[in-house]
């Protein structure tokens, strides 16, 4: 097996029957918390037949460093769900989204990923306004196909304030990295969208 060396690393250079493992700086930092053997330490030489083992006590030592970098509390779990719910009562007129809190019965784990991470970490960074970020959102899904949350995210868009001619522009900026099926389907299910607010009035979450 070979061994596995961190980006940025020098291959080993053998000599007679050990390897000597010649590391960057970062990987010299991670493997300094790594946990020593009785006979020799990782950042020396090992003979040949360890040298695969290095790889994996570094893999180790970088997922140990990066979870005692940022570690999770209780405290910052819960602030970042309730950031969460406000992005999206801010967005859903001061109402729950009904997609999310169907997954959080069934999946109350991608729920509370989609809420802490997606909504509570990226939505509510400083830097894009509201607006400018549904109109990524639904260019983006409808590029890549997912009408359903597309549709989601233009009924955001619509609670606070886009027009629906800037939506429809957004659609037609989507033939041009995607192609025109993906903006015809995107154009069907904006389509229904605007008929079911016309219907049912632009207070209604969708």
């Amino acid at each position: 097996m070979r061994p596995f060396y961190l980006r940025g690393d020098r291959q080993p250079a053998i000599k007679g029957s050990t390897t000597e493992t010649l590391m960057s700086p970062a990987t010299a930092a991670l493997t300094a918390r790594a946990p020593r053997g009785s006979d020799e330490s990782i950042t020396g030489k090992a003979p040949a037949s360890a040298v695969s083992f290095h790889g994996l006590a570094m893999c180790a030592a970088a997922v140990a460093w990066l979870l005692g970098a940022a570690p999770a509390t209780a405290q910052t779990m819960d602030e970042r769900l309730e950031r969460g719910d406000q992005v999206v009562r801010s967005l859903n007129n001061g109402r729950p989204q009904p997609t999310l809190e169907r997954m959080r019965q069934e999946f109350p784990f991608l729920a509370e990923a989609t809420q802490g991470y997606a909504l509570g970490d990226v939505w509510s960074r400083p830097g894009l306004d509201g607006r400018t970020r549904q109109l990524a959102a639904v260019a983006v899904f409808a590029a890549m196909g997912e009408t359903a949350l597309m549709k989601v995210h233009a009924g955001y868009a619509l609670n606070i304030g886009v027009p629906e001619e800037q939506l429809k522009e957004i659609i037609y900026m989507v033939t041009v990295p995607a192609g025109f099926p993906r903006a015809i389907a995107a154009s069907q299910a904006l389509a229904d969208l605007f008929v079911e607010r016309r219907g049912a009035g632009s207070g209604q979450p969708r």
